[in-house]
């Protein structure tokens, strides 16, 4: 015991002493979690709960975690781990069914896997009892199945279930139907890129599969994307549907559903570059509010995540709803606030015409920026973050006019290799006179940015200078009015 305890302490003494672990993002105690998707999350009497996958010597499980303020997690045990019929868990969702008890879906492995139930009647959520009667949707080979008209559907990464007309729905994914069917050569013309599958239950045991739930569209996406981790919710009037393709990373539709059917009238992406942005999960809580997670990538090579022995960052929370024109809103929640601490002086300044004006006071690698440019004229202009002295090292966050996005530089993030070198960018068009509000997090190795409650940005850097802390407004072609405000935040994980 001795032995393990001197273990324990050496392992979290090298985590804190990681200069490239995030301090207030959730991550993974320990260990190389990958996949890392978020799932299942529910708000719980008074809690939210998160489970997410992780690897063990067993294979892949779910842990737990839950919070009652966004931003301090408990670490419970593990809600779920192979056995009773299945090989391995992967993504799902949750929800609470007609008689009030908290029901989660997963795609549990295996040759006779498909698609799995637990239920919980603790009111912390430590125990989860999984169905005698799983799968309750059997694959017939892995991740799909064939119906008996000879059309195929999806049996890989649940919804959640809900609830419409005293009947419970629940959709899956599409992944393994594309790579059979929609590929090569022979592939059929319906079964190319995205779609989920539509089932209904009267008793969550029996389970009738419908058909397709959304038609997909060239106009958005490529025939060679997927729809998994499927998370479909209404939004004010609407209904929204997060998901994934595994090439192109996270992204969402917004439109009505109507007669067991979906009709997308909006689709956009959470990234655009790469799919370092992945398997969205989100939650309704007692404030009326959507609130989403997703997996940020390491952007590490595996030997990296070895040596330094984690792996696994969760995005901070985001909490979505639906503009007045039908568009989504996004913004972090004001729990964050918790976590400032050692304000800064408020900077009101002039950013000259190709200039920067340096923030010294601002600078550190967990910190939040609030910043608001005005610049009628100027094409680019923004914040300088994570800055050696000499600029070695810098990543840019700032919007381009000319494009109308949102973009992070990360082409100079780094002197060594680990970590994208590349331009992220999400479409964002300014109105005219509109100005330019950013809420910028620093967390070590994570950039996250929000701009105008309408887009928002995330990367990963791995920043190899101990002076790489500066923080420098810029801007290009035109004068910039700069409002800004700068806080350290103070670190919730456990190590």
């Amino acid at each position: 015991m001795s032995d393990q305890v001197q273990a324990a302490r050496e392992l979290r003494n090298r985590l804190l002493q990681d200069r490239h672990r995030p301090a207030y993002h959730v991550i993974a105690p320990e260990g190389l979690c990958g996949p890392f998707d978020p799932n299942a999350a529910i708000f719980w009497k008074g809690r939210y709960h998160l489970m997410y996958i992780m690897q063990t010597e067993k294979g892949h499980c779910w842990a737990h975690v839950s919070s009652t303020d966004l931003v301090h997690w408990r670490h419970h045990s593990l809600a779920l781990e192979p056995g009773g019929g299945d090989t391995g868990i992967y993504s799902g969702g949750a929800f609470v069914d007609m008689n009030g008890t908290p029901t989660i879906t997963y795609w549990g492995l295996g040759d006779e896997g498909g698609i799995c139930l637990a239920t919980s009647t603790d009111d912390d959520l430590e125990n989860w009892t999984k169905c005698p009667d799983n799968p309750v949707i059997l694959q017939q080979e892995f991740g799909l199945s064939v119906g008996e008209d000879g059309q195929p559907y999806g049996v890989a990464d649940p919804s959640q279930i809900w609830i419409r007309d005293g009947r419970y729905y629940l959709m899956t994914g599409n992944l393994l139907v594309l790579n059979k069917y929609g590929r090569g050569e022979e592939a059929i013309e319906e079964h190319k890129g995205d779609t989920t599958y539509l089932f209904v239950s009267d008793d969550l045991i029996n389970w009738e599969y419908l058909h397709p739930f959304y038609e997909s569209d060239r106009r958005w996406t490529d025939e060679s994307e997927d729809d998994m981790c499927p998370d479909f919710f209404p939004l004010g009037d609407r209904h929204m549907l997060l998901f994934i393709s595994h090439n192109l990373g996270c992204q969402y539709y917004i439109g009505r559903y109507e007669d067991d059917h979906f009709y997308p009238e909006l689709h956009e992406r959470m990234t655009w570059v790469d799919a370092s942005f992945f398997a969205p999960e989100s939650l309704g809580d007692d404030k009326g509010r959507r609130i989403m997670w997703a997996w940020i990538h390491d952007c590490r090579s595996r030997e990296s995540c070895e040596a330094n022995g984690w792996s696994g960052t969760m995005s901070l929370p985001r909490v979505l709803s639906l503009g007045d024109d039908k568009t989504l809103r996004m913004a972090p929640p004001e729990e964050l606030e918790l976590l400032r601490y050692n304000p800064r002086e408020p900077v009101s300044v002039t950013v000259p015409a190709d200039g920067q004006v340096s923030l010294d006071d601002a600078c550190g690698d967990t910190i939040e920026l609030e910043i608001e440019m005005t610049a009628d004229d100027a094409v680019q202009y923004g914040v300088v973050v994570c800055r050696s002295a000499g600029g070695e090292e810098q990543t840019e966050v700032y919007y381009d006019a000319t494009e109308k996005k949102l973009k992070i530089d990360t082409t100079r993030s780094s002197l060594g290799t680990e970590g994208p070198k590349s331009v992220e960018a999400g479409p964002l068009a300014l109105a005219p006179g509109e100005p330019l509000r950013l809420r910028v997090f620093v967390d070590r190795s994570v950039v996250e940015v929000f701009a105008n409650d309408r887009q928002a940005v995330t990367r990963r850097i791995y920043t190899t200078r101990e002076d790489s802390v500066g923080v420098a407004l810029f801007s290009r072609g035109g004068a910039a009015e700069v409002r800004s405000a700068a806080w350290d935040m103070a670190p919730a994980n456990p190590w």
